[in-house]
């Protein structure tokens, strides 16, 4: 049997958006998270569930690959565990993605 070890991958950005293509970069660069399995925690702040660190190296290697040429983005990995214990000072969790990994089964 294998073992999973779920990761969360939280990627932090802020890119300029003054010109024609500093706007066109961002959406470019929005768009590829979303396409690759990502849903916004908040503005600028992105988050997805990888099951591995295999999955998590790829991720991360395809967010490179697709980098805008200016501003600066950041990515955090933590586990599963260490994110469940994120505290919300103030609001809360609000999220139309299912973002659990908990297996869901109808008998």
């Amino acid at each position: 049997m294998m073992s999973y070890r779920f990761m969360r991958i939280i990627v932090f950005f802020d890119l300029p958006t003054q010109t024609t293509e500093d706007k066109r970069n961002y959406r470019e660069f929005r768009k590829t998270l979303l396409t690759n399995g990502f849903y916004m925690m908040q503005e600028s702040v992105y988050c997805r569930m990888v099951h591995n660190q295999s999955v998590e190296h790829n991720v991360i290697a395809a967010i490179k690959r697709n980098r805008p040429p200016t501003g600066l983005v950041q990515v955090l990995s933590v586990t599963e565990k260490q994110f469940s214990k994120m505290e919300y000072i103030t609001g809360t969790h609000k999220s139309e993605v299912l973002d659990s990994d908990e297996r869901l089964i109808f008998l």
